[in-house]
């Protein structure tokens, strides 16, 4: 399912930092963290509240091998969307009014106890009129794209002018569950506590977990362990050396926390190991396989975060200041056992759609669920590496997985602006087996 569009732009795109896994945002819901990216989105985009016509959030749950305390661990995922999405529209200089649409995609909403309101939620603490719908959409780990699609979607079918899109989680808030308990416990039968965090994390269809997709496509592709320690590496420095030199700061809105009685302002992201060393990596253990390529340091870690994007139709697009217009978008099917694959046929599909080649695209973002996947992507597209992951990825960032989409949008719209480029690619693949990618060219 490919498509090449016309006559849609992104006019404001912002995300809050991401927080570690029981980190600064562990106390913060999803629908916060989302009411701030939103907020922001809306104030670049110049965009009032009421112009929205529609709000669509991403949300899903991932892993990480990096379980200690962050900033946003008390963090909702509602207020981290409010924050990204309050940020877009100020960046879009749009006003809550203006927006038409809400969408947000949300898997585990159980991190919340009002966790399934969290788009609607969202839209109502940014600012947009009750009378404006929101959606709640699940694509996994491509959720955060699939708010972009839908948004786009519902401008190109003239049902709204303006589309709040976005993605939010907070993985620290996930639960521990008791199953079956409900109607009552038969006599001598011990009841456990499941981790609804790691549960979801094997895909009961092929039977294997997200870490053994990623060493059976690294096996398939020849990718070795020093492939993956030294790309693992370099995740780490490029983020390092960008945000040192201040290049996140235009994407990222600041989120203000109370933490030991003190107001403490979070302006950077909290997960990234910027210490690492290639000796440090090279002596972590495999985790799901002997002499396997997926350790603590070459896997994405689980974080805390959301990000809101504003689309605009060309004529609403004409009192903005737009900052890209999305080419296009394609999203497959691939072998659930081998889902890391899926950026492999997604980008493929897109450029076929969109008729140009990867000569014709300045970055790519491939989001790095595994690092030994995301070289499988790149040998399989024979990617010049220059064009990928330029400022880090998700093994240094972390990969809330409903926020990864927007992020990756975002941080592209942002970059091909800041070096006078084009066009850039962003992707991910889906667990249970599927791939996502769109395109976007700076205007």
């Amino acid at each position: 399912m490919s498509v090449a569009v016309k006559g849609v732009f992104i006019v404001g795109a912002k995300r809050t930092p991401f927080g570690t896994f029981g980190g600064v945002f562990r106390n913060t819901s999803a629908t916060e963290l989302q009411t701030i990216a939103a907020t922001a989105a809306l104030k670049e985009a110049n965009v009032a509240p009421d112009q929205v016509d529609t709000v669509i959030v991403g949300q899903v749950m991932s892993v990480s091998h990096r379980p200690s305390g962050g900033v946003f661990r008390n963090t909702s995922a509602t207020e981290l969307q409010t924050t990204a999405a309050t940020a877009a529209l100020k960046e879009a200089n749009v006003a809550p009014d203006q927006v038409d649409t809400v969408i947000v995609g949300q898997v585990m909403s159980g991190t919340q106890a009002d966790g399934i309101y969290t788009p609607r939620h969202a839209a109502l603490k940014v600012g947009v009129p009750q009378d404006r719908p929101a959606l709640g959409i699940n694509r996994l780990c491509g959720s955060g794209f699939q708010s972009v699609v839908n948004g786009a979607q519902d401008i190109l079918t003239g049902a709204a002018k303006v589309a709040l899109a976005g993605g939010v989680e907070n993985m620290s808030q996930a639960p521990f569950a008791v199953r079956g308990v409900r109607f009552g416990a038969t006599l001598g039968l011990n009841y456990a506590f499941e981790d609804t965090l790691w549960a979801g994390l094997t895909d009961s269809y092929c039977g294997l977990p997200m870490g053994m997709t990623a060493e059976k496509l690294g096996g398939q592709y020849s990718i070795t362990r020093d492939e993956v320690d030294n790309f693992a590496l370099q995740s780490q420095q490029r983020w390092k050396t960008s945000n040192d030199a201040g290049v996140f700061k235009a994407e990222i809105e600041p989120v203000t926390l109370t933490i030991k009685k003190k107001q403490v302002s979070v302006t950077t992201d909290e997960h990234p190991r910027p210490q690492t060393t290639l000796e440090g990596l090279k002596k972590l253990p495999p985790v799901f396989k002997k002499e396997g390529l997926v350790t603590a340091g070459t896997a994405s870690g689980i974080s805390d975060g959301a990000g809101a994007i504003v689309l605009a139709s060309e004529e609403a697009a004409k009192g903005l200041k737009p900052l890209a217009r999305l080419v296009g978008w394609s999203v497959v099917g691939v072998d659930p056992s081998i889902m890391g694959v899926g950026p492999v046929p997604a980008i493929e599909n897109l450029l076929k759609a969109t008729k140009m080649t990867l000569n014709d695209v300045d970055l790519i973002e491939i989001n790095e669920a595994f690092c030994a996947q995301t070289l499988a992507c790149a040998k399989a597209l024979k990617l010049d590496m220059s064009k990928l992951n330029v400022n880090g990825g998700a093994t240094a960032l972390g990969h809330p997985l409903g926020a990864s989409g927007s992020r990756i949008t975002a941080h592209l719209v942002h970059e091909l602006r800041r070096r006078g480029l084009k066009r850039g690619i962003g992707s991910a693949c889906i667990g249970g087996g599927q791939g996502i990618a769109l395109m976007v060219e700076a205007v």
